[in-house]
């Protein structure tokens, strides 16, 4: 029977929901891999909405199931209607919905709170040792959960290629593992079933973050 795998999203684009391009890395692998995606959102409030083309907030409102259901062109379901026993695993693309919308990392850092809605899916596939895919900045929410975990964001060193490098720094005092990793790379952290890549916390081409997210989703299933 084909794998089973729960998506969640955060919105639709990358400066306020989910990275589009990695959503749907995610589940073009999936599908190549012969698995199943089920799409979830949770069904709240935008922290904000942001045009893409000026980068700045706006005054508009937006709920994060209904931009989510744009790349699931509609098939889509409410993250409270989750139930981690009929899934194998579970997969979070990143961009900075994760850190607004499933959380509050983009103001609070790693002083945040999680959405108990999104802490509730992840302890739950955790605690049933069901793998956890975790792409670009999602990686911070195992960080905050799974004390002593091991994930990556890619390098620990800003430059041009890095700019999110700092993120790592802030892994760290949270009691987590950071591991240095190129961008088409994924790590595994076997005792906690996590697997994570760095995605567009690298300034790359956009085939490597697609090969990257391809490893991913390639142990995420070897696991499952």
């Amino acid at each position: 029977m084909a794998k089973r795998v729960a998506v969640v999203l955060a919105g639709c684009g990358v400066f306020d929901g989910s990275e589009i391009h990695e959503a749907s890395a995610v589940l073009v692998h999936l599908s190549r891999e012969g698995a199943q995606a089920e799409v979830y959102a949770p069904n709240i409030p935008q922290m904000h909405v942001v045009d893409h083309v000026q980068g700045q907030p706006t005054a508009e409102q937006r709920n994060v199931l209904v931009e989510s259901a744009r790349i699931a062109r509609g098939n889509i379901k409410d993250l409270a209607q989750l139930d981690v026993k009929g899934l194998d695993a579970l997969i979070i693309p990143g961009g900075f919905g994760v850190a607004k919308n499933l959380s509050t990392w983009a103001t609070q850092g790693k002083d945040c709170s999680i959405s108990r809605e999104v802490e509730d899916v992840l302890r739950a596939f955790h605690a049933a040792h069901k793998p956890i895919g975790l792409c670009c900045i999602s990686p911070v929410l195992a960080a905050k959960i799974f004390p002593g975990c091991e994930v990556t964001v890619g390098h620990d060193t800003e430059c041009e290629q890095w700019p999110y490098a700092k993120t790592a720094e802030a892994m760290r005092e949270l009691g987590c593992r950071h591991v240095n990793s190129q961008v088409t790379e994924a790590h595994v952290d076997a005792r906690n079933r996590l697997v994570s890549t760095s995605a567009f916390m690298c300034n790359a081409p956009i085939h490597h973050i697609h090969d990257g997210i391809g490893n991913m989703v390639r142990e995420v299933l070897r696991l499952a």
